[in-house]
């Protein structure tokens, strides 16, 4: 009897993602076919009775009739071919992974397959790995199909997991990062899950840079106190953060809801006062009188004295500023333009103030990134907030800078709720 050439039908695995695997399907009787792709007697029998075992899931006996037909000499291609696909049948329906994969690699690499046959076998194979929590597998097996067959988001999710169940975090990141990347290139919303993951990552890397810049993007779009708190508690941990930032940083904590310690009130007022912006301490230690977290206990004497001296020091300079604005508009260095133009725009002439500083930031400030964040917040608190937004949006650095300026242009944009 001379057994034709099989019929192919498509067999599902996995749990997450179903990809289809070859499977022979063995004709009872002969028929005319190309002698290239017969099976003889020998072949034939042995795979006839591996797939009434598989049909009957005796996998046991299956495979063991896939070998007795391997293990014949003098096989053409076609049965060395059509034996590869049976054992990748029995295989993937046992669940031998480690089988199911030689299998597979056989067909790939075979110029039978069809291109979009290999590109399944391929998610077949990287699939059953990653069931099988062999990540070491999934991974090249998973990077193997997406080379082959381009970006696939659910295989992607697939190989983020597995390097993070690895525990190779940096990995799992950059592959997080380029999904991140590419949906907000492609102006689609990344999803929460991914940008949680993307934080997660980062933070077992102890990377404080990287996981503020992912809450961040959850912060931008997925608006939420969680991640308001956790961006303040990973910027005033950030051992990098610069005394200079320190101030903006606590009118953020304000901003937020999250500044409650009438202690910090008093600290942010000074440091308003020691930045040579009385007038903003006043601003910022009125605002905690109207939270009623100051002027109370026993605190509250030492509070109202602090203030008294914080008008006094904002009376002074808002009689000076005149003569202060001639002197910064001279000055070759930034500082003073800065410092007065900000004075100013606290004061009511924020057009003038405004001038003054963007003088001051073609002087070379030495902070430039640090100068410009200031001058975001200038037109901020001068009621100029589209602008302010567009000049946050410049605003680049490492150390919290870039940070603090997203987040500010986020609260202008999108409060936190």
């Amino acid at each position: 009897m001379r057994l034709t050439r099989y019929r192919r039908a498509a067999l599902f695995v996995g749990a997450l993602l179903a990809a289809p695997v070859v499977l022979p399907v063995l004709p009872v009787v002969g028929g005319i076919a190309h002698a290239a792709d017969e099976l003889s007697a020998k072949v034939g029998k042995p795979l006839q009775q591996a797939q009434t075992a598989l049909a009957a899931k005796n996998y046991a006996k299956a495979m063991a009739s896939v070998n007795e037909a391997d293990a014949i000499s003098g096989k053409t291609e076609y049965e060395s071919y059509t034996i590869a696909q049976m054992r990748a049948a029995v295989a993937a329906q046992s669940g031998d992974v480690a089988a199911a994969s030689k299998a597979y690699d056989v067909l790939i690499n075979s110029s039978r397959t069809p291109a979009a046959a290999k590109k399944q076998m391929m998610m077949a194979e990287a699939t059953m790995a990653y069931n099988a929590k062999d990540y070491a597998h999934a991974v090249p097996a998973i990077e193997r199909y997406i080379k082959a067959a381009g970006p696939n988001a659910q295989m992607q999710t697939l190989l983020v997991q597995s390097y993070y169940l690895q525990k190779d975090y940096r990995n799992a990141a950059r592959v997080q990062q380029d999904q991140i990347n590419a949906a907000i290139k492609a102006h689609q919303t990344p999803s929460e899950n991914q940008l949680q993951f993307l934080a997660t990552c980062y933070t077992q890397l102890k990377d404080n840079d990287n996981a503020t810049h992912a809450y961040v993007l959850l912060a931008k779009y997925y608006s939420k106190p969680d991640y308001w708190a956790m961006l303040v508690h990973n910027l005033a941990a950030n051992p990098k953060l610069p005394d200079a930032l320190q101030l903006n940083l606590e009118r953020l904590r304000a901003a937020t809801g999250t500044l409650k310690d009438p202690a910090d009130y008093m600290d942010m007022a000074e440091r308003s006062v020691q930045a040579g912006l009385p007038q903003l301490g006043l601003n910022l230690i009125n605002q905690g009188y109207q939270a009623g977290l100051l002027g109370k206990d026993a605190g509250a004497a030492r509070q109202a004295k602090l203030r008294a001296m914080i008008v006094k020091r904002a009376a002074d300079t808002k009689a000076t500023l005149a003569n202060d604005a001639d002197a910064a508009a001279k000055a070759p260095n930034a500082g003073p333009a800065l410092t007065t133009g900000y004075n100013m725009v606290l004061n009511g002439q924020v057009e003038s103030g405004l001038a003054l500083m963007q003088q001051g930031l073609g002087k070379n400030p030495a902070y430039p990134d640090i100068a410009k964040l200031e001058y975001g917040m200038a037109q901020m608190d001068g009621g100029k907030k589209a602008d302010a937004v567009k000049t946050f949006e410049t605003v680049q650095g490492e150390n919290g800078t870039r940070d603090l300026a997203q987040l500010w242009e986020l609260l202008i944009t999108k409060p936190a709720k």
